[in-house]
C-alpha cells in the first residue's frame, strides 16, 4: 500500500468504461478550475488530489485481443466502442490475464476470443504493481469473478471499488472482511454522471421539492456495447431491481415505478438511449405528465464519478479508514450499504472530504 505517492490503480476489466477512464486521466490531466473550456470535469481536485495523480499500474482482462497488449492500446482493441477523445502513450503496463470463471458467457462469447495465454497470479501481479486501488469494471452479472477479485484485492491490501451491481460493498460479511482489514471497500453499481438513473433521481426530487405527488413512473435504456449486452440477457432483473430501488430513494412515499435495460440494440454501438415517463398531479390535482428521451454515449459517462470515487478512497487509506465507506458509495453508486436522497449522498460526501463524518 502506497500513501505518499501517486494513486496507483489497478483495472479489472477493459473495456469501454475502462477505456472512458484511462483517456480521461490523460485528457484532463492539466485541468485547472481556472480553465473557461472545462468541460465534463466538476472536480480538477479531489479529496486533496488531482487527476494527473492517478497512475495505472496493472490490468486484467480474458479477451485475446487485450490481453498481452500494453495498457495504451488494449482500451481500443475490439470489442470496445467507446469514442476516442485522447491520445495515449504507452504505459508500460501488459494487460495480463485473469480466471474467466464467469465474466464471459456465451453471448459475450460472439463478440469476443478468450486468450489461450496463461492465467496469472492476481495476488502476486497486485502486490508486485504497488497498487494502492483496484476497480472492477468486469460485466454486471460476473458473480463469482466480482467476489474472486475482491477476495484477491483483500490478501493483496488493495482498496476495492466496485463499480458492478455484484453485491459487494453492501454485503455486510464483505465489508467487515475489509474493516477487519483497514482497507476501503467502495460500491456497488457505478452511477453515471449523467445516466437514466441520475436524470430519473432529479426529475422525481425536483417534483417532490415543488409539492408534486407522483403516482407511477418507468425508466425503459437500449444500448449497443457490451455492458448493454450482458444487462439485457444475464442481468436484466438484477439491473431492474437494483435501478428501481436507487430510484425509489428519492421519493419519500411508495409509487409504482419500472427502471432497467429493455433491449440491446448493437448498431448504436457505445450510445445508450433512455425514455422516461412520469404521472403525477400537482396544485388542485391537475395533471402533470413528463415524456422524455436521452441519448448518451455509455463509456464517457463513468469518466467523471471514478475519477472522484477514485481520490476519495486514497484519502480513506490516507485516513486508515477501512471497510465500506458509506459516504462515497452513496455518492457514486445506485446500491450504497445505506441507501439515500442524491442530496444527502453530497453532503455526506463534503462532510467525508472536510473529516467530519469517518465514512
Amino acid at each position: 500500500m502506497n500513501l505518499l505517492d501517486k494513486i496507483k490503480v489497478a483495472l479489472i476489466g477493459i473495456g469501454n468504461c475502462a477505456s472512458a477512464l484511462v483517456q480521461g486521466v490523460e485528457y484532463y490531466r492539466d485541468a485547472k478550475f481556472s480553465d473557461d473550456d472545462l468541460v465534463g470535469l466538476s472536480h480538477p481536485d479531489f479529496a486533496g488530489f488531482h487527476v494527473s495523480e492517478i497512475e495505472f499500474v496493472a490490468a486484467f482482462d480474458v479477451v485475446e485481443s487485450k490481453v498481452g497488449r500494453d495498457l495504451a492500446e488494449a482500451i481500443f482493441a475490439e470489442p470496445n466502442n467507446v469514442m476516442r477523445y485522447a491520445e495515449v502513450p504507452k504505459t508500460g503496463v501488459k494487460v495480463l490475464k485473469g480466471p474467466p470463471m464467469d465474466g464471459v458467457d456465451d453471448n459475450l462469447r460472439a463478440l469476443t476470443k478468450i486468450s489461450d495465454a496463461p492465467e496469472v497470479d492476481v495476488v502476486k501481479e497486485l502486490k508486485d504493481s504497488g497498487a494502492d486501488i483496484v476497480i472492477n469494471l468486469l460485466p454486471g452479472s460476473s458473480q463469482e469473478a466480482s467476489a474472486f477479485y475482491a477476495e484477491a484485492a483483500l490478501k493483496a491490501g488493495c482498496a476495492f471499488i466496485n463499480a458492478t451491481p455484484i453485491q459487494i460493498a453492501s454485503n455486510s460479511d464483505w465489508a467487515k472482511k475489509f474493516e477487519e482489514a483497514g482497507i476501503p471497500l467502495v460500491g456497488d453499481d457505478l452511477q453515471d454522471q449523467l445516466g437514466s438513473t441520475v436524470l430519473h433521481r432529479s426529475i422525481l426530487q425536483l417534483l417532490v421539492a415543488r409539492g408534486v405527488k407522483v403516482d407511477k413512473s418507468y425508466q425503459l435504456d437500449v444500448g449497443g456495447g457490451a455492458e448493454s449486452l450482458d444487462s439485457h440477457y444475464r442481468g436484466r432483473m438484477r439491473k431492474r431491481e437494483v435501478k428501481t430501488n436507487a430510484i425509489g430513494q428519492d421519493l419519500p412515499y411508495e409509487a409504482p415505478l419500472v427502471a432497467g435495460s429493455s433491449d440491446y440494440v448493437p448498431f448504436l454501438k457505445n450510445a445508450r438511449e433512455s425514455y422516461f415517463y412520469v404521472h403525477g398531479r400537482q396544485f388542485g390535482g391537475a395533471p402533470v405528465t413528463i415524456d422524455i428521451r436521452m441519448e448518451v454515449t455509455d463509456g464517457p459517462n463513468a469518466g467523471p464519478v471514478l475519477l472522484d470515487v477514485i481520490r476519495g478512497t486514497k484519502l480513506a487509506m490516507k485516513r486508515g479508514i477501512g471497510g465500506a465507506i458509506e459516504s462515497l458509495s452513496a455518492y457514486g453508486f445506485k446500491m450504497p450499504p445505506v441507501s439515500t436522497t442524491m442530496y444527502k449522498a453530497e453532503r455526506w460526501v463534503e462532510e467525508f472530504l472536510l473529516g467530519k463524518r469517518r465514512s
